[in-house]
């Protein structure tokens, strides 16, 4: 062509010579449309070059805070406000009711609507990641720019399709690398000439996008939508200027024995005359198979390109495969790489296979920025097609090739495209023929929709707010990807079917779909998804205890397993491990394995090989699945019987890692785990504190004692001395040749018994185990003689703070916690409680007994010597006091280095009637600590030590020391502290909301506290929220990264979800009924700081989701105020569930009668408009006899009808009586409060009951 396009020479679409779309000299590719309308009001028979215009815009804050201006008809723009009818007109807006306003941030699917989201603020999200248990997830992220997807690929990180960019450069790049569309096409007719106009444009283009507080109005811009679903997003884009409506669906392949990602691209003719087009629709950037990539992306992109290829598994372009020819290295062994990453493309009406695209410069030209299609302006689709393409030794795309259709008016044709990964070459054409299939896809989606109603059933609810409802499924999916969801496996027969997993030893309770919550926002976590059948991934400890806090709530025949397992996870030195990872399996029983083998292979070769598995060592179940696809196992049954065949016969051993350091909350989640399962089994109490043995946590990790940890140092200025508390655990080589002794000399693998701490002065003895009460008792022994030197808080001398990890310079402080002691608080008296009811004696190491002797001497000997508290506490801390602290410390140093390695397997019997008198008198002492740290108090801005709220944490000043001969790992010299002072902080949050379980039983302490915290610097009175801590001005810059950040952000004086939650939690849990929902929807519902009763366009989010934190009133970009970030896997979901279950459940489902039966009784704790809130348009829905009703979904299969014949809020109301309806059809009639035990037994075993009505 000797003109150029942007010369306004001719523009050649396929072998069409057309005129120029206009004639100007700007940009050749028009993006969308710039463009007048026409007089037809619809699309433009006419493209417009236009000039590309860059226009940086900042996002319009539009008054109002997320937490004080909540959808309401008079304070809030729709979110629809920019939606457009097909004449391109706006509707004509009009005050609603919030009914109608929630019905607009819904479509019909309950799926989350952004009207014009490329305009908005960005934000990042994800795709839950979920197969079902018998498929291969794919992990994808997504933000609202571009094309949506901004990462996606199998396992982790490591692993990409598309590279993984963290949230600021995923919306910078995502229009750019991830999915793009460019559509050839021409329309006939246009002004007589018989071959029509033409154009070339890019849907979803970021030139083209709106800009928030300039163009809302622009009817020349095409209006784009986001549809946030529970497994799917979609994105549309209606571009009147060309008649083109463009659909993007993407969701995650469900059920199927390859993983994938499919993309469901629609093009709808929206114009009045014929649409021929052609269209390249798939990904700019496609990375191959070969090892781990991210840090060579990062760091050795450009050479890593010399591995890449493309290959193919036919003599077409329709099954391209992107795999390295090695995985790259130096080392002396190489790794042939055979896997690869395929796109597979097809017409989803047809099922005829696509050409795809790879060779990138024949899309792109020579424009490296990927913003313009410059090989795509000088030629066609067809041609490009035609033409030779190159993959070798570069960065290839996945552009799947739609040739010239032609599309009536209203006509639509599908592009549907799976992205994924397989071990060889050879399967492709398997896997096209599957996917290709007419109607599979279609069905994959409704079924990707519909395992997320069953995956959520345990929190169906049916109230009057359509919003909350929808909520209580996301969270409780949220909660799941964090925790874990569980499943009962094993079940072989009527009787395991009807029995819970304490009760019959064949079934195994195995969580699914967890992983540690690393996504664009948390660019710090390394998360991982197993592709495999009931894929998992590790996590964090505290994420993980925090989150399946519930699960027995919610999952009745699990039994005390998650109490179990973290139970066992106590290590003999009071710590934990970082991470937990899923649970693995072992047959012992090798004639077993082969009987098993025998029964469910289907020939005499699986049988061997399956044996030979199942006897060979540790598994998991997706392992077992992977291995008999790698070894062509077959099997004579399905999946499901297999697996609960194989599991039956197994035993289950729990597995984590020690990570860096231990972090002193992670022990404060058991009492949850606890409560929960009383809750549900108080019949099984005593049975799980005395007759359970468990085992001890082996780490390979060391808890240095205080005389090699008091570093000698510099102050900041240079000008002075003080000693901090550093490098308090050290990774310990010795354990780790421990562990080696456990080495398989077969496989080279490390026995699972090396987890676990032994008995004997080798540790050739058997593994040391102890009961729940013993467990918990050697735990509160140990927090107890951790206080600080004022008796205060628990001291952080793991190297790690607690829950507020952003205070990570507390422990160098030689810092202190009184969350901490609140929770040890609760553990005593706990542990008091269980001892005092059962009166049985606790048996404990030897080594322990000890301990506690030596610390009760010194508490005697602090007793015989008269201290009392002076009137005023000096910040110096008394000799006394430091005398018995030093006293009990080097008691717990001396207990910890004998047990480093062994317990002796030796024991001491401590009676009821001694353990009861000891844990009364260390209550007594904690609760004489919370007294001082209560008067010693906090400060702060505004903040003078006298606003009665508990604070949280506190330093010490070592004031004076003695050398002694230790060094540090950099040489400086150790010190012996000789006395101490005390220092103060601002409030935190968290101090509060754990000081209100010691009061939750007294509502005046309970009122007057949250009047204080309401009215304290804690307070964010603009979003009406509550900060993670006050006013941070001043502070010192060792106590944390907390310090580093702006006010406002992260941990610093924001709006921290999880935290706010759990202060949420302590009102409901304390019965401050009215102020919990006030807190929760606002002062006459005008907008509180819970979801779903959030300002939509503040928040930036779906309403249905958490984030970890708020930007808060203190950030100084008023833009930003209000906004959540850090998408979905916080904490905050199981406090939400807790919210829930004590919502609809009440705190105790189950209890003992007088003559020590377990009865069932449900009292609700909902206010009138949740059964109907005609104020704001939400109708009620009323039973036969008109009564108001509220339906929520018991233990996932039983429906529970609350009938409030009283019209009234139900706060504490027992009922009157129940039916419960069997699934027979008989019903159970009940008058009175309780449900008695036979029926009610039935229920928990979900043994024929349908459904239960309840009469209040």
């Amino acid at each position: 062509m000797s003109s150029s396009y942007q010369q306004g020479g001719p523009a050649y679409v396929g072998d069409i010579e057309t005129e120029p779309l206009t004639e100007t000299t700007d940009s050749p590719i028009n993006r969308g449309s710039n463009g007048s309308n026409g007089s037809n009001g619809g699309w433009k028979k006419w493209g417009l070059g236009a000039a590309l215009v860059v226009l940086l815009g900042v996002a319009v804050h539009q008054g109002g805070s997320a937490g004080g201006a909540a959808p309401d008809a008079d304070t809030v723009d729709l979110l629809g406000k920019h939606h457009q009818s097909k004449s391109g007109k706006h509707h004509q807006q009009h005050k609603m009711t919030r009914a109608e306003m929630n019905a607009q941030l819904f479509d019909e699917s309950r799926r989350y609507i952004l009207h014009d989201y490329d305009a908005r603020s960005p934000v990042s999200n994800f795709l839950p990641g979920v197969a079902g248990v018998f498929g291969k997830p794919v992990w994808s992220f997504y933000v609202n720019r571009g094309q949506a997807i901004a990462s996606f690929g199998l396992s982790s990180k490591d692993f990409p399709l598309l590279e993984f960019n963290t949230a600021n450069k995923a919306y910078q790049l995502t229009p750019y690398v991830g999915f793009r569309t460019f559509v050839q096409g021409s329309r006939g007719g246009h002004k007589g000439k018989e071959d029509g106009n033409s154009f070339l444009i890019e849907p979803f283009s970021p030139a083209n996008a709106k800009v928030a507080g300039l163009d809302e109005d622009d009817d020349t811009k095409p209006a784009r939508t986001m549809y946030v679903g529970t497994n799917e997003l979609e994105i549309k884009e209606e571009d009147d200027v060309h008649g083109l409506q463009t659909n993007v669906t993407y969701f995650t392949l469900p059920e199927d024995n390859f993983a994938a990602l499919v993309r469901k691209t629609t093009f709808t003719n929206t114009g009045d005359d014929d649409l021929t087009l052609s269209a390249l629709d798939g990904l700019a950037k496609m990375e191959p198979v070969g090892g781990k990539l991210q840090w060579g992306l990062k760091n050795i992109g450009r050479t890593l390109e010399g591995w890449m290829g493309v290959y193919h598994g036919d003599k077409t372009l329709h099954l391209p495969f992107y795999r390295m020819s090695t995985e790259p290295s130096d080392e002396a062994s190489v790794k042939i790489e055979k896997a690869g990453h395929y796109c597979i493309s097809f017409v989803e009406e047809t099922g005829e296979l696509l050409p795809i695209v790879f060779d990138t410069e024949k899309v792109f030209g020579f424009a490296t920025t990927l913003q313009e299609p410059d090989g795509l302006l000088k030629s066609s689709i067809e041609k490009i097609v035609a033409n030779p393409q190159y993959g070798d030794a570069k960065t290839s795309s996945a552009f799947a090739a739609l040739e010239k259709v032609t599309l009536a008016p209203g006509e639509s044709i599908t592009v549907t495209s799976f992205y994924g990964e397989a071990d060889h070459i050879e399967k492709l054409p398997k896997i096209a023929k599957k996917v290709a299939k007419k109607g599979y896809a279609e069905d994959k989606l409704d079924r990707a929709r519909e395992l997320m109603d069953e995956l959520t059933s345990s929190v169906e609810t049916h109230t009057a707010n359509r919003l909350f409802n929808s909520l209580s499924k996301q969270q409780y999916l949220d909660n799941s990807l964090r925790g874990g969801m569980p499943v009962i496996l094993g079940e072989l027969d009527y009787e395991a079917r009807s029995s819970n997993a304490d009760e019959d030893d064949r079934l195994k309770v195995y969580h699914v779909f967890s992983r540690i919550h690393g996504d664009l926002e948390r660019d710090y976590n390394d998360f991982n998804i197993d592709p495999t059948y009931f894929s998992q991934g590790p996590g964090n400890y505290r994420d993980v205890a925090q989150n399946r806090r519930n699960d027995v709530v919610f999952s009745p025949r699990i039994g005390a397993f998650c109490v179990k397992q973290f139970l066992s996870y106590i290590q003999a030195d009071g710590y934990e491990p970082l991470t937990v990872e899923a649970m693995a399996y072992l047959i012992n029983d090798p004639n077993q394995a082969a009987r098993v083998a025998g029964h469910i292979a289907k020939d005499t070769k699986s049988a061997e090989i399956l044996s030979a598995i199942l006897a060979g060592g540790t598994f998991r179940p997706g392992q077992l699945f992977t291995l008999f696809e790698q070894l062509s196992v077959n099997l004579t049954v399905s999946n499901q019987r297999a697996i609960d065949e194989i599991m039956a016969i197994s035993h289950e051993t729990p597995m984590a890692v020690y990570g860096s350091g231990y972090w002193a909350d992670h022990w404060e989640y058991y009492l949850d785990l606890i409560e929960a399962y009383v809750a549900i089994y108080p019949d099984g109490e005593e049975s799980l504190m005395y007759d359970t043995e468990l085992q001890y946590f082996f780490s390979t990790a060391t808890v240095r004692p205080r005389s090699k940890k008091y570093v000698l140092d510099y102050t900041f200025d240079g000008k002075s001395k003080h000693v901090l508390q550093l490098d308090a655990t050290f990774f310990d080589d010795t354990k780790v040749k421990e562990q080696a002794s456990f080495r398989n000399q077969t496989t080279g693998l490390i026995a699972n018994e090396a987890n676990w701490q032994r008995t004997g002065k080798t540790g050739k003895g058997r593994a040391m185990k102890s009961s729940g009460i013993a467990k918990l008792f050697l735990l509160g022994a140990i927090k107890y003689a951790t206080r600080d030197a004022y008796g205060m808080g628990v001291e952080y001398e793991g190297g790690r703070p607690g829950w507020n990890d952003a205070m990570n310079g507390l422990p160098g402080m030689v810092g202190s916690g009184m969350p901490e002691t609140f929770e040890l608080s609760e553990l005593l008296k706990y542990v008091l409680s269980v001892v005092t009811r059962f009166q049985r004696p606790i048996v404990v190491p030897s080594e322990l007994g000890e301990m506690v002797d030596t610390i009760n001497d010194a508490l005697d000997e602090l007793m015989a010597s008269g201290y009392e508290d002076p009137e005023e506490l000096p910040s110096d801390v008394p000799d006394d006091l430091f005398k018995y602290w030093d006293t009990v410390a080097a008691a717990r140093e001396n207990y910890r280095n004998k047990v480093n390695f062994y317990f002796s397997g030796n024991t001491t019997e401590i009676s009821a009637e001694d353990a009861i008198e000891m844990l009364t008198n260390w209550y007594d002492q904690v609760q004489m600590g919370v007294a001082r740290a209560m008067q010693i108090g906090s400060k702060g801005i505004d903040d003078d030590g006298t606003s009665g709220v508990p604070p949280s944490y506190f330093s010490y000043n070592i004031t004076s020391w003695a050398k002694n001969k230790n060094k540090s790992a950099k040489g400086l010299p150790m010190a012996n502290a000789k006395s101490m002072r005390v220092g103060v902080f601002p409030l935190f949050l968290e101090g509060p909301t754990r000081y209100m379980k010691l009061i939750k039983d007294d509502s005046e302490k309970m009122e007057d506290l949250y009047s204080k915290v309401l009215n304290s610097g804690l307070r964010d009175d603009e979003l009406k929220m509550y900060f993670l801590s006050a006013d941070l001005t001043g502070q010192s810059y060792d106590m944390g990264r907390m310090m580093a950040f702006a006010a406002g952000w992260l941990e610093n004086q924001s709006i921290w979800m999880h935290m706010s939650y759990k202060y949420y939690l302590q009102l409901i849990r304390g019965k401050l009924y009215d102020q919990f929902y006030t807190e929760m929807r606002g002062a006459d519902n005008e907008g509180g700081g819970m979801l779903p009763f959030m300002d939509p366009d503040i928040y930036g989010r779906s309403l249905l989701e958490c984030s970890s934190f708020i930007a808060s009133s203190a950030f100084t970009d008023p833009s930003v105020v209000g906004r959540g970030f850090l998408a979905r896997l916080s904490g905050s979901t199981a406090e939400f569930l807790s919210i829930w279950r004590l919502m609809f459940m009440g705190p105790n489902p189950y209890v003992m009668n007088e003559d020590g039966d377990v009865e069932m009784q449900l009292i609700p704790a909902l206010p009138i408009w949740l059964f109907e809130d005609l104020e704001s348009g939400a109708e009620g829905t009323r039973d036969d006899e008109g009564n108001l009703v509220v339906s929520w979904k018991l233990f996932a299969s039983i429906m529970v009808t609350y009938h409030n014949t009283l019209g009234t809020d139900l706060y504490d109301v027992e009922p009157k009586s129940y039916t419960v309806t069997m699934e027979d059809g008989s019903t159970v009639e009940v008058e009175g409060s309780s449900i008695p035990t036979e029926t009610a037994v039935h229920i928990r075993k979900l043994l024929g009951v349908e459904s239960i009505d309840v009469y209040f």
